[in-house]
């Protein structure tokens, strides 16, 4: 509006001069002065390129060990367990998790494996840690059946907490889970799992969780590249306990980058899998971690005790997004007698000196340019 201004302005005087027959000195001086301004306001420039930074952990598997740890008069405290790492989990613009435990609620019974249902306090701690997002397409999505997932859906809604996978009803499942930053870029999240422990979908109900299909993740896929500038795609699969993808795994990424998929995370194995750089079929790079293992279940055995948080960025250049600067903390689960839970950053222990460098050489096999993270962050 100002500039506008400036120009009536400007013409005014120039109509103004003409009417005189001449240019009297005075005039001459106002026009130049307004010809200043008008460089002075002269629009900057615009960035030419915006980015943000994501976190991503794996399994929130709440074994009895660990909710009767966090046990206290008024119900369940679990946050001590991860104050170490909330740093790290809060520094970045979005932070996504793998809630594999059901959130069903003390009404259903708080239990564990192999039906586990986890108390509604774990959704309070990774909402205070930073936790935005959480995936609920698991094997173990259904273990309470049709109520748990309405409960669970129901309390995410409460503490405004994102989640996707699983619904509570066909409406709710049609929207696609998309997180608008105030730094101009939203990223879609989706998610879904190979199965549900044997447990049947009930029939027309399909919404309650969704199961890998092809057709379905490339439909998916398609909506959400037009409602948003990334896609970010969780897959439940794999083998347990594997250190390295298999065949399908590798297929299914695949086949996510070849729809757009800006990065492909992966959970069920409960154990860390490597990071990879993968092309689509439109020259697109998808950036792949095949799974982010556990960050907090009570399975004693060394690497189901080292998870992740996997950050990366998302930069968006005009139209082109894509993720990158793949970075890692490794984490380690530290417990005595099955007490005393505690997730701490795993370069912080001495102890655990042979076991972090081997990981950190595995984890990075496929993608060199995997940087690791062993610096304290400010909370």
């Amino acid at each position: 509006m100002k500039i506008k201004a400036i120009f009536v302005a400007l013409a005014g005087l120039v109509i103004l001069t003409a009417c005189s027959g001449g240019v009297p000195k005075q005039q001459t001086e106002a026009v130049q002065a307004v010809q200043q301004n008008i460089v002075e306001l002269e629009p900057k420039e615009m960035p030419a390129s915006q980015s943000i930074s994501i976190t991503a952990i794996g399994d929130v598997l709440l074994h009895s060990s660990i909710y009767y740890d966090a046990k206290t008069k008024k119900g369940y405290d679990f946050d001590p367990m991860f104050q170490d790492v909330k740093p790290y989990l809060d520094s970045t613009i979005l932070t996504v998790a793998n809630q594999e435990s059901i959130m069903g609620g003390e009404e259903l019974g708080v239990s564990t494996y192999p039906t586990f249902n986890s108390p509604d306090e774990i959704g309070n701690t990774l909402k205070d840690v930073g936790v935005d997002v959480v995936t609920m397409a698991n094997n173990h999505t259904l273990d309470q059946g049709e109520a748990g997932v309405k409960h669970a859906a129901a309390q995410y809604e409460k503490i405004d907490m994102a989640y996707t996978g699983a619904y509570a009803n066909k409406e709710d499942s049609e929207k696609l889970t998309i997180e608008k930053t105030a730094e101009g870029i939203s990223v879609a999240f989706l998610s879904y799992t190979y199965g549900t422990n044997g447990i049947a979908v009930p029939k027309g109900k399909d919404y309650l969780v969704n199961l890998i299909d092809k057709q379905k993740i490339k439909d998916d896929i398609s909506r959400a590249k037009q409602q948003a500038d990334a896609v970010i795609v969780s897959l439940h699969f794999g083998v347990e306990y594997e250190d390295d993808p298999n065949k399908e795994q590798k297929e299914l990424a695949q086949f996510a980058a070849d729809q757009g998929a800006t990065a492909v995370l992966g959970c069920h194995p409960h154990v860390l899998q490597p990071v990879e750089w993968l092309t689509g079929k439109e020259g697109n790079r998808t950036l792949v971690i095949y799974s982010l293992g556990n960050f907090i279940a009570a399975q004693e055995e060394t690497d189901r005790r080292i998870g992740a948080a996997f950050q990366f960025d998302i930069e968006k250049d005009g139209k082109t997004v894509t993720a990158k600067s793949p970075r890692m903390l490794l984490t380690y689960l530290s417990f005595t007698d099955w007490k005393h839970y505690r997730i701490q950053p795993m370069y912080q222990l001495p102890e655990m000196k042979s076991d972090y460098e081997a990981k950190k050489k595995h984890m990075a096999k496929l993608a060199p340019d995997l940087s690791f993270i062993e610096t304290e962050v400010s909370s």
